[in-house]
C-alpha cells in the first residue's frame, strides 16, 4: 500500500493533479450540497416570509414556509436527476474534458443566484440555484469518475477511484464545517456558504486545462492513436506506452466498434445481464443503506448521551469528519485488500450495526448509560459505510462494462443515485413517524442482500480489464448455470428412469 502510493507519487505527478483538479470540482460538490442547507435553514425560511411580505404584503403561516422549504432542499434531486439524464449523450459528444469544463458554467451562475438571492429579497433565485447545482452533480456522477479512471494506470486504478468517494466526505464535512456560526452561518454571511460552490467551480475551470483529455476517448472515441500516446506521456510519464495502447485496442477490435451504446441498449443487451443487474443492486443498496438515516438518528443519540444542544452541530461534525477519515484510509487500503472484499465487509458489517443499534436504541430509555452505546455503533457504522459501499460503488461501472457502455452505465449509475436519494426523502419523515428507530431493520434488508450478492455473484476487479471482467462474470455464472441444468437434466434422468422401471 506504500509502494502503490510512492508510486502514484512520483512516477505519476499528473495523476495526483488530475485527482484533486477533478474531485475539487467534481463530486465535492455533490457532497457540500447535501450538508451546506441544515444550517443557514432558519435564514432561508426567513427569507421567504419576508418576500411574500414585501411582494404581497401577506406573512406565510408556518406550515406554507415550511412547503416552500421543503420544495428548495429537493429540487437539487430533481435537478440532479435531469443531469444523470443528459450525461450520457453529453460525455459520448462532447468527451469528458469539454463536458467537465462547461459543467462549471452551471455552478458559477447558480452561485451568482445564491450570493445575490438575500439583497435581491427572493428565494426563488435559491431554488433557481439548487435546480442548477443538481444538474451539475448529477453530469459530475458519470463525468468525474469516467475522466479520472481513463487517465489513471490500472495497477493503481482501484486506489485512485476512492478519492471519488473521499471528495464527497470532503464536501459533507466542509458544508458542516463552514456551516457553524463563528464561520459563515450568520445572518449576514449565509448567501456566501450557499454561493461558496461557485469558488470551486471556478478552481477546476481553471486548472483543467492543463490536463489532456482522456486517452481512452482520443483512441476509441476519435482514432488519434498519436494524440493517445501524447497524453498517456503527459499524465504517466515520458516512457513508451505501445502496449497499453495495444491492450486498447484489443478491446476496440473485440467489440468491433466503439459506438456509445444508449441506457436501453444496455437494458436490452444479453450477454452483460449479470454486470446489468450488479450496477442496480449495489447502486440501490448505496441509498438505501440506511446511512442518512443514522444522521438523522445521531442528534436523538447526541441528546440522550446528555450532549447540550448548542453543541450538537460540534458532535455532527464528528461524525462527517469520521467518514472522511475513514475514507482516506480506504484509499491506503483498497490495493491490498481488493473491492470486493470492502464490498462484502462493509455491507455485512453495517448489518450487524443497525441489528445492535436497534436494540439499544430500545434499550436506551431502560438503561442509563445505553445512549453512549448507541453513538459508539453510529461511529462504527460510518465507518464501515466510508470504508466500503462509499469508497468503492461510485467506480464499479467504469471497471465492469466496457467502453461502449460505460456512458450509459455511469448514467444509470448517477439515475437510481438521484431517485433512490429523492424517494428516501419523501418516505423516511413517514418511516420514522410510523416505525421510528424500528426502520433500521429495513435498511439491514438491503444491506445484508446486498452482502451476499456481492459475496456470490461479483468477481474480483484488482488489475483486470473490463473485457477481463467479462471473462471472470461469465465463468461465475456459467458454472451457477451449467449446475442448474445438471440438476434438472438428472431430475428428468431419474423421472425417465422411474417410468421405465414401472413399465
Amino acid at each position: 500500500c506504500i509502494g502503490s502510493t510512492r508510486s502514484l507519487n512520483t512516477k505519476c505527478p499528473r495523476v495526483i493533479a488530475a485527482i484533486f483538479i477533478c474531485g475539487i470540482g467534481g463530486t465535492f460538490q455533490y457532497g457540500f450540497c447535501v450538508s451546506v442547507m441544515t444550517s443557514p435553514s432558519a435564514f432561508i425560511q426567513e427569507l421567504v416570509n419576508q418576500t411574500f411580505v414585501q411582494r404581497y404584503g401577506v406573512s406565510l403561516k408556518p406550515w406554507q414556509v415550511s412547503l416552500i422549504w421543503s420544495f428548495t432542499v429537493s429540487i437539487f434531486c430533481i435537478g440532479g436527476l435531469l443531469g444523470s439524464l443528459l450525461s450520457s449523450s453529453l460525455l459520448s459528444k462532447l468527451g469528458r474534458k469539454k463536458c467537465i469544463l462547461l459543467n462549471n458554467f452551471l455552478v458559477i451562475i447558480a452561485a451568482v443566484l445564491m450570493f445575490l438571492s438575500q439583497t435581491a429579497t427572493s428565494f426563488e433565485m435559491i431554488m433557481v440555484g439548487r435546480f442548477l447545482y443538481g444538474i451539475n452533480s448529477g453530469v459530475n456522477f458519470s463525468a468525474h469518475p469516467m475522466f479520472l479512471l481513463e487517465c489513471t494506470p490500472k495497477r493503481i486504478r482501484g486506489m485512485v477511484g476512492v478519492t471519488i468517494a473521499t471528495f464527497i466526505s470532503l464536501g459533507k464535512f466542509s458544508g458542516q464545517l463552514l456551516g457553524i456560526s463563528e464561520l459563515l452561518a450568520t445572518e449576514t454571511r449565509w448567501p456566501w456558504l450557499l454561493g461558496f460552490n461557485g469558488f470551486a467551480a471556478l478552481l477546476q475551470l481553471l486548472t483543467l486545462p492543463l490536463l489532456p483529455e482522456s486517452p481512452s476517448v482520443l483512441l476509441l472515441d476519435q482514432g488519434n492513436r498519436q494524440a493517445c500516446e501524447q497524453a498517456l506521456r503527459k499524465l504517466w510519464g515520458d516512457k513508451d506506452y505501445s502496449g497499453v495502447v495495444e491492450e486498447m485496442l484489443e478491446e476496440k477490435a473485440a467489440l468491433q466498434s466503439v459506438r456509445s451504446h444508449s441506457v436501453m441498449e444496455l437494458f436490452r443487451n444479453q450477454g452483460i445481464r449479470w454486470q446489468r443487474l450488479t450496477l442496480i443492486v449495489v447502486f440501490c443498496a448505496l441509498q438505501l443503506s440506511g446511512v442518512n438515516a443514522v444522521y438523522f438518528y445521531s442528534f436523538e443519540v447526541f441528546r440522550a448521551a446528555g450532549i447540550h444542544e448548542s453543541q450538537l452541530r460540534y458532535a455532527a461534525l464528528g461524525t462527517g469528519l469520521c467518514e472522511l477519515c475513514t475514507s482516506v484510509t480506504c484509499f491506503m487500503i483498497i490495493e491490498n485488500t481488493g473491492k470486493k472484499v470492502l464490498l462484502f465487509r462493509g455491507y455485512m458489517g453495517m448489518s450487524i450495526t443497525l441489528v445492535l443499534l436497534t436494540i439499544t436504541l430500545y434499550l436506551q430509555t431502560f438503561v442509563s448509560w445505553m445512549p453512549y452505546c448507541s453513538m459508539v455503533l453510529i461511529f462504527i457504522f460510518i465507518i464501515c459505510f466510508a470504508g466500503g459501499p462509499a469508497g468503492v460503488s461510485s467506480t464499479l461501472p467504469g471497471e465492469i462494462f466496457t467502453q461502449s457502455f460505460k456512458s450509459a452505465a455511469f448514467a444509470i449509475a448517477s439515475i437510481i443515485n438521484w431517485l433512490g436519494l429523492f424517494i428516501l426523502g419523501m418516505v423516511f419523515p413517514i418511516l420514522v413517524e410510523n416505525m421510528d428507530y424500528f426502520c433500521f431493520l429495513i435498511f439491514l434488508f438491503f444491506c445484508a442482500t446486498c452482502g451476499l450478492y456481492v459475496k456470490f455473484n461479483l468477481p474480483e476487479t484488482k488489475n483486470l480489464t473490463a473485457l477481463q471482467i467479462a471473462v471472470e462474470f461469465q465463468k461465475m455464472h456459467s458454472k451457477s448455470e451449467a449446475s442448474k441444468r445438471d440438476k434438472s437434466s438428472e431430475q428428468q434422468n431419474n423421472s425417465t428412469h422411474g417410468v421405465e422401471t414401472k413399465f
